[in-house]
């Protein structure tokens, strides 16, 4: 049992942080990214977005908002639709790990609307084995497929002609032995519930009597709940909370081709883990034991602060001051041109600095729509070789009831 814990977060460490050796090895002084539990929360679901380097927080409304900002759904047009993406994940390490998302709204007159996703993500298989004897010799335990699944429910509303604002409800499940346990160690499921929030802010500018540019402002804080745990509450680990704020700007050259610049910022919203200290040469043996005592009572405090105390405390913890907090926020840049509203090309730009985990990486991707349905496709393009999430695919289908009754009726 306790390797297949240590192998899950190996793995589920090169989920989160994927791309981290590179960095580890060049700095490894100033290494310290941020630690949660269901790793596979973060991960952009569909196309669409993963296309624009993970934009989606002020875009215009699409049928996968509820992973963006759910606040969109309120101003969608269609009476409802749904969409379904799959991403098969760190494709140049393994072939069997992959996750698969649904969403979809519906709207409850011009005003308001319901959406739901279920997102399942799974490990793969993971052999498991024992703890080694003195003689290096490990016994094989079989095998277990790691799991983990989310399921939501939002609701959105307009507050005024531009504004809306939604909340949703989820609940987490997170499985990484399948119920298996040894060594006399206990094991168990992870579970939580958490919450939304989210606001957008859409105002279209005229330029002629037929067209309109739109500004657009969002925000969404992610993922705010209660710890989890694997081992029957004896450690507890942070959800992936966050706050994803961002905006943009949509500009029509003329009646078919419009383009649109996005940029969203993110911010963990978890407690910097303290760094442990290493000896130095300069300092004496019982230099070295306070400071590693220091340590050992910051990683407690670390270690019981819940988790809405560690949503305030995330903006000003980080042992490197301000400057490792501005270290902290990722941002993406991303483009979509769009000809008549029915064909789309997209790409985008991730940065995430390097103490922090060092995903960088571009992203291109393309899609077209039609009165039912619509298809995206997106691509990643990591800035090295080393980094695993090179050459990663997204695939997004979604269907829209007002086609669909439009195909009935004719």
């Amino acid at each position: 049992m306790k390797n297949s814990v240590i192998k899950y977060s190996l793995l589920a460490g090169m989920l989160s942080v994927a791309g981290t050796a590179m960095a580890a090895n060049e700095k490894t002084e100033m290494f310290n990214p941020l630690q949660s539990a269901v790793p596979s929360l973060s991960i952009a679901p569909d196309a669409r977005g993963g296309s624009m380097g993970d934009v989606g927080a002020a875009t215009s409304p699409d049928l996968n908002s509820q992973y963006w900002n759910l606040a969109k759904y309120a101003q969608m047009n269609g009476q409802g639709g749904a969409a379904l993406s799959y991403t098969p994940w760190l494709r140049d390490i393994v072939d069997d790990i992959y996750m698969a998302y649904l969403a979809g709204y519906y709207k409850l007159g011009d005003s308001r609307a319901l959406s739901a996703s279920l997102r399942y993500f799974s490990y793969g298989d993971i052999e498991l084995t024992s703890a080694p004897t003195p003689g290096g010799q490990v016994q094989s335990m079989g095998s277990c497929r790691p799991y983990e699944f989310a399921v939501d429910l939002g609701y959105s509303q307009m507050l005024s002609e531009y504004w809306s604002a939604g909340v949703a409800l989820r609940f987490i499940y997170s499985d990484i032995t399948n119920g298996m346990a040894s060594d006399g160690q206990s094991a168990t499921a992870a579970k939580a519930i958490a919450a939304d929030v989210a606001a957008y802010y859409r105002k279209p500018i005229p330029l002629s009597e037929t067209r309109n540019a739109y500004v657009g402002f969002g925000v969404n804080a992610s993922n705010i709940g209660s710890k989890v745990s694997y081992d029957d509450g004896a450690t507890e680990e942070f959800l992936p909370t966050n706050l994803r704020v961002g905006g943009n700007f949509e500009y029509p050259f003329d009646d078919y081709s419009t383009l649109a610049l996005s940029l969203d910022l993110n911010k963990l919203m978890v407690p910097t883990a303290p760094i442990a200290p290493s000896k130095q040469p300069s300092e004496t043996n019982e230099q070295y034991q306070a400071r590693v005592a220091e340590y050992q009572k910051k990683y407690e405090d670390y270690q019981n602060k819940g988790s809405i105390a560690g949503m305030f405390r995330s903006f000003t913890d980080a042992p490197g001051g301000f400057s490792e907090e501005l270290d902290e926020i990722m941002w993406s840049l991303g483009l979509e041109y769009s000809y008549n509203k029915k064909f789309f090309v997209r790409g985008g730009y991730f940065h995430e600095s390097e103490s922090k985990g060092n995903r960088k990486y571009f992203s291109v991707g393309a899609g077209f729509k039609l009165s039912m349905f619509e298809l995206n496709g997106a691509y990643l393009i990591a800035t090295s070789n080393s980094n695993p999430l090179n050459k990663t695919l997204r695939f997004s289908l979604g269907f829209n009831i007002d086609g669909l009754k439009k195909m009935v009726e004719e």
